[in-house]
């Protein structure tokens, strides 16, 4: 099942202008930054955090999709296996979509009864 709340997603214009001021700033480090297809996935945290940043650049979520900066789930779950977790929420009649496998792991995004987006996603560790 669900382990923690792992990730809150900041839409941002300027991925290495908001990576500098996480870290150079606010004291955070970088966890994960990752060469993309197009742009990058970046992760910040603070120090001894188990939750995370991801940086994510606006253009590049419009291009993609012009509605996701208002609908695209800004608060990532974690589970170790998203396969049987997503199975059982299904059962529990959760409103759940489909997994989708991206370079940087799988999710899917559930709601919530007020239609509220959430993603889960598979954590390895």
């Amino acid at each position: 099942m669900i382990t923690n709340i792992s990730r809150i997603t900041l839409f941002v214009d300027d991925q290495q202008q908001a990576k500098d001021f996480w870290v150079k700033k606010m004291g955070f480090h970088v966890v994960e930054e990752q060469k993309l297809e197009r742009g990058k996935w970046l992760e910040v945290a603070p120090p001894n955090s188990s939750v995370r940043f991801v940086l994510y650049d606006k253009e590049l979520m419009k291009q993609q999709n012009p509605q996701a900066i208002t609908t695209h789930p800004s608060l990532i779950l974690s589970t170790l296996h998203l396969g049987n977790t997503r199975k059982i929420l299904k059962e529990r009649d959760v409103d759940i979509e489909e997994i989708i496998t991206m370079p940087y792991g799988s999710m899917c995004t559930f709601y919530d009864p007020d239609g509220n987006a959430y993603l889960l996603r598979e954590d390895k560790h």
